[in-house]
């Protein structure tokens, strides 16, 4: 069963001053998330993640199109009590300690006293703030107040998450313990989907990912399915330097250690290199292929055509 049903978004801003123009910020926008996966929606800054999700949300309405949440009309109030919503960039009152901020969110969101006392203490153990319910958040650094951000998403228990850049601000060990966090999540059944630009994030947490530029769905996928449609490379390994000036013409990268030559290259490039290595009367010693990447695969989908985004 679909959590997330998005069925043609659109959405068209106006900009300019004297002469105005249209802006598209999504265009034609169909995706469907299945019950119980983390769904990562990736794209560089500026590519519509964040107006997709503030639509979701009920926060901008689109030009066109619609979308179905728990297979419900996605401007449904009952949905709202049912998902869980972290922001770009959450602003908090400052003055209030994490333990004051989500006893408010948890009254807002129906949940009783008991079971905010109960959950809150547990929640800020799994986000890494522990020692901290009692600090004001205006001592908070970003990464520590994007963990009360997330604290505050699932306080309710929603059975979909919606996370917009869950990661920003993290250092190394946040990132790590918020992705153990989001793991956690998953394995209690719920549908997290993410919007990101941290491949690495993506490809260790993602059972399926989907690439936006510009507004538009450039692929979607299993992470294993997109990284075997990537560019394939090769390592050439042989003994002797004599070849390196000829392979690296080619467009290769060659790195010498001792007497043997390791070679990276495209696989359109393999068939020359191994005609140069013949005519030279080098050792071959391995031709192995390089396995793709979420990266590699992300960055391809980036170089395809795109589609005229303004009309005057």
């Amino acid at each position: 069963m679909a959590a997330i049903e998005i069925l043609g978004l659109e959405k068209i801003y106006t900009v300019g001053f004297w002469r105005k123009r249209e802006k598209i910020g999504l265009k034609d926008l169909n995706l469907e998330v299945q019950t119980g996966e983390v769904f990562g929606f990736l794209g560089p800054n500026g590519a519509g993640k964040t107006t997709t999700l503030k639509i979701l949300m009920g926060l901008i309405f689109p030009t066109a199109g619609s979308a179905r949440i728990l297979g419900k009309d996605w401007r449904d109030p009952a949905v709202r009590k049912r998902t869980g919503f972290l922001p770009e960039q959450p602003y908090f009152y400052d003055y209030l300690t994490p333990n004051e901020l989500l006893d408010y969110y948890g009254t807002l969101s129906g949940v009783s006293a008991a079971e905010r006392r109960a959950r809150i203490p547990r929640l800020l153990e799994r986000v890494g703030l522990a020692q901290s319910g009692s600090v004001q958040l205006r001592r908070f650094s970003k990464g520590m107040l994007q963990r009360v951000g997330i604290a505050q998403a699932v306080l309710h228990d929603p059975e979909v998450v919606f996370l917009d850049e869950p990661m920003s601000g993290l250092d190394p060990l946040g990132r790590r313990e918020i992705r153990e966090f989001i793991q956690s999540l998953r394995e209690e059944g719920k549908t997290i989907f993410f919007s990101t630009h941290i491949l690495s994030d993506a490809e260790a947490l993602c059972d399926r990912v989907s690439v936006l530029h510009r507004g538009e769905l450039r692929g979607v996928g299993a992470v294993t399915e997109l990284v075997s449609q990537s560019r394939s490379r090769f390592e050439v390994v042989w003994h002797g330097p004599s070849a390196i000036g000829a392979i690296e013409a080619l467009g290769a990268h060659c790195h010498l250690a001792g007497e043997s030559v390791q070679a990276t290259m495209d696989e359109k490039r393999l068939q020359d290199a191994l005609d140069i290595l013949k005519a030279k009367r080098v050792r071959l010693v391995s031709v192995n292929a390089v396995g793709g990447s979420l990266e590699e695969y992300f960055m391809e989908k980036l170089r395809e055509p795109e589609t005229v985004e303004t009309r005057g």
